[in-house]
C-alpha cells in the first residue's frame, strides 16, 4: 500500500523545518525569484534550482558565481555571464516552465571529481515503518545530478561513503542517517497523516555533514 502521495518539495521542506533538530541540515530554501537568487549566490556562492513538483532530476539547475562572474549548468551544458541580469534571463529560458525552488549549494563528497548522495527507503508494514534500503548514487561523468535514470550509478552506502570521505567512520556516518531518518519519519508522519512510503535524497559534504534535499513520498 503506497499510502499517501506528496509532491509539493516546499510544503515538506517546510514541515521539516518546522523541528530545530532536523532543521540544521535542511539546505537553506527559498522560492525561485531574481532577489532570492541573488542572495544564496553572494552568499554561498552555489545554488540549485529544481521544479516544486517534480523528480528524476528533471528541471534540475546548478547556479554559481564567483569573482564577479555568473553561470549556470544544466545537464552537461555550463554557460557563463558578466552580470547577474544577463545569467538571469538566460536561465528563465533554459529552465522547464513550472515553479520552481532555490536550494543552498552543496559541495558534495565525491568519488573522482563525480559527486555522490544517498536514497535511504523506508516504508510503514502492519504499523511500523521499516527500512528497505540505503544507497548511494553516483553522479555519470560531466553530470552533478546523480539520478539513476540520467545515468548515475548505484552502488551501497557503505562503498559511497568509504570511497568518498577517508577519515570518516562509515558504520556512525550511517547510524547518524539512520537518527536523523527517524526524525523526519515522525515530522512526515505528523504534517501529512497517511504516508506508507517514504525516500529520503541525503548528500554529505566534503566535511561529513549530512543534508536532507528532499524527502518523496513515492520514491522510484
Amino acid at each position: 500500500m503506497a499510502g499517501r502521495q506528496l509532491a509539493n518539495k516546499w510544503l515538506k521542506t517546510e514541515a521539516l523545518l518546522g523541528n530545530a533538530e532536523v532543521a540544521v541540515h535542511v539546505p537553506q530554501t527559498r522560492k525561485y525569484n531574481a532577489e532570492a537568487l541573488k542572495g544564496v549566490l553572494h552568499q554561498f556562492g552555489m545554488a540549485v534550482i529544481k521544479p516544486v513538483c517534480g523528480g528524476g532530476g528533471y528541471g534540475v539547475i546548478k547556479v554559481t558565481y564567483a569573482g564577479g562572474n555568473y553561470g549556470f549548468t544544466y545537464m552537461s551544458r555550463s554557460r557563463s555571464f558578466g552580470s547577474f541580469d544577463a545569467m538571469f534571463q538566460a536561465l528563465n529560458r533554459t529552465k522547464v516552465g513550472r515553479k520552481y525552488i532555490i536550494q543552498q549549494g552543496i559541495h558534495l563528497a565525491s568519488i573522482g571529481g563525480r559527486p555522490i548522495d544517498y536514497r535511504v527507503k523506508v516504508a510503514k508494514h502492519n504499523g511500523k515503518w521499516v527500512y528497505r534500503s540505503m544507497l548511494g548514487r553516483l553522479a555519470r561523468p560531466g553530470l552533478f545530478v546523480t539520478n539513476l535514470c540520467r545515468g548515475g550509478s548505484q552502488l551501497s552506502a557503505g562503498e559511497g561513503l568509504r570511497r568518498s570521505l577517508s577519515k570518516v567512520s562509515i558504520r556512525k556516518k550511517r547510524g547518524e542517517m539512520r537518527t536523523l531518518t527517524n526524525k523526519c519519519i515522525a515530522i512526515m508522519e505528523s504534517a501529512f497523516p497517511g504516508v506508507g512510503e517514504l525516500g529520503f535524497d541525503y548528500g554529505i559534504d566534503t566535511s561529513g555533514k549530512i543534508w536532507i534535499f528532499e524527502v518523496n513520498t513515492r520514491p522510484q
